[in-house]
């Protein structure tokens, strides 16, 4: 018979897995971390000070957990490199490494911390899960020893992962995933040898993870949300903020929609690099996010999910994203058109002269499509409709359509396309669509100050971004993002270097 100590966490485990499957929503958290940095080193440091620093993140984190643990929280999602960060070469980062088992060896850290050699950081993990019976998710790197056997073994003999690991209220270990897409200055890591579809199963629901760079890839986001059908996705990351399309909660969001499965984004905090910018997000819109450049602070999001979206009544239909676009006839609106970049993307551009009209703009097979009414026609505003058809990337290259309202920082038309954040025009309505080769597209809303517009624009089953009553706040951009995974080159970088960068 057990103890009637260890009886209790099971009992309350059990009350909350019933409770669970009784219901048809879960409460989730995000925590958006201010991460402690090492000091930049070429050389690594002692394994006792690499530990040191990774307890003080650790610390904060743990603070998080409880406090979710403490409102009800079912899960949380810690950011990628929440628990060391970044400035790392391949040699300097190895004493924060640890050998992450696969998770079918049925561990649990806490109560068995040396079963697969020195592991102090998953041995913390695990028993923050453990104890406060939550779903722990956090960001760690993994090592993995080779031989010359190998062909693709790196001269120092071991691969390097970013890893994401998820630890359950028991504090055993039930999923790894290794990141596929790896970003520019990720050269510590090395690619793993194929791609992973991680899902594991929870009594609110089927989960999967990847993490910060592969949310833009065909796998494994395409996969674990198509062809593996999970409910809810867990997103680690550290996204540096790129306007027009891509900060973090309006590309995170406009994802979300677009897939049609809730996505729990937790991003790293850090202004200098841009990074800011996290939430809850479903298929309906963003049930919770923030966003904050200003301080340097963390903060810890809250928020009840559908634990079965695709059964939600709510649950938004399948859209055609080229239906009206090639349906109709080229709109008459005025045709003179310029060229601008995006960073190093080359868009057509026209730009809207009047407080209202019809306007088209074309770029290889893209034609995008806009009517709107601007509350005012202002002097000292300038915005235009935009059209992208091609690739995007320099290191790793892939295809983007896009057709995009945006407003300029300027009123010269060479400014269009450079980063803007704050606007004073509102717009009484807008309708945007576009003759998309793809059926992954994902719509998006940005106001003035970095704010989203959850509720007041809508998609029509054949593939219109429209306003509902006009826009509430001032409009930077609204946007329609599409991606051709299939157009995408071989990725250049699969196969892991013999050589250390």
């Amino acid at each position: 018979m057990l103890p009637s100590q260890s009886l209790l966490p099971a009992v309350v485990f059990a009350l909350a897995a019933l409770q669970a499957l009784a219901s048809d929503t879960f409460l989730a958290a995000v925590y958006e971390h201010a991460v402690i940095l090492p000091r930049p080193s070429a050389q690594p440091v002692p394994a006792s000070d690499a530990l040191a620093l990774m307890d003080r993140n650790m610390d904060v984190l743990e603070g998080a957990v409880k406090e979710a643990a403490r409102q009800g929280a079912h899960i949380i999602v810690t950011p990628e490199d929440g628990i060391y960060g970044w400035r790392f070469t391949r040699e300097s980062i190895y004493p924060y490494l640890e050998d992450i088992p696969d998770p079918v060896v049925n561990w649990i850290p806490c109560t068995d911390p040396s079963r697969f050699g020195r592991a102090p950081v998953q041995e913390r993990l695990s028993c923050m899960a453990r104890n406060n019976s939550i779903y722990v998710v956090a960001n760690i790197g993994d090592k993995k020893p080779c031989d010359s056997g190998d062909p693709s073994c790196p001269e120092d003999g071991r691969y390097q992962y970013n890893t994401d690991v998820v630890f359950d209220t028991h504090g055993k270990l039930v999923a790894r995933y290794h990141k596929y897409n790896l970003f520019e200055g990720e050269g510590q890591f090395n690619y793993p040898k194929e791609p992973e579809a991680v899902t594991f199963e929870t009594p609110f629901g089927k989960f999967g993870i990847f993490t910060c760079f592969d949310i833009l890839f065909y796998e494994p986001a395409v996969v674990l949300v198509s062809e593996m059908q999970v409910d809810t996705v867990l997103f680690p990351t550290a996204w540096m903020n790129v306007l027009p399309f891509l900060t973090a909660v309006q590309f995170h969001s406009a994802w979300a929609m677009g897939m049609r499965v809730n996505l729990l984004s937790a991003n790293t905090h850090n202004t200098s690099t841009a990074m800011t910018g996290s939430g809850l997000f479903t298929p309906e819109g963003p049930a919770a996010y923030h966003y904050d450049s200003a301080t340097e602070e963390g903060r810890l999001l809250l928020a009840e999910l559908s634990t079965h979206p695709r059964l939600s009544p709510t649950y938004p239909p399948a859209i055609n994203w080229s239906s009206y676009a090639t349906s109709i006839k080229k709109f008459p609106g005025e045709n003179d058109t310029f060229s601008g970049a995006v960073r190093r993307d080359i868009f057509t551009f026209g730009e809207l002269r009047h407080k209202d009209g019809n306007y088209t703009v074309c770029q290889g097979d893209l034609c995008c499509h806009l009517v709107y009414q601007m509350s005012d026609k202002r002097k000292d505003e300038v915005y235009v409709l935009g059209a992208f058809d091609g690739l995007h990337g320099s290191l790793i290259k892939y295809h983007w359509q896009i057709c995009t309202l945006l407003k300029c920082p300027g009123t010269n038309l060479s400014t269009c396309g450079q980063p803007v954040e704050t606007a004073q025009t509102k717009f009484e309505m807008f309708s945007l669509s576009g003759t998309f080769g793809t059926s992954y597209v994902f719509p998006e809303v940005l106001y003035s100050g970095v704010q989203l517009a959850p509720g007041e624009f809508e998609v029509l089953r054949d593939g219109r971004l429209k306003s509902k009553h006009g826009t509430s706040k001032p409009l930077v951009t609204a946007t329609l993002f599409g991606r051709l995974y299939e157009k995408d080159p071989p990725h250049p970088l699969r196969i892991s270097p013999k050589v250390s960068p």
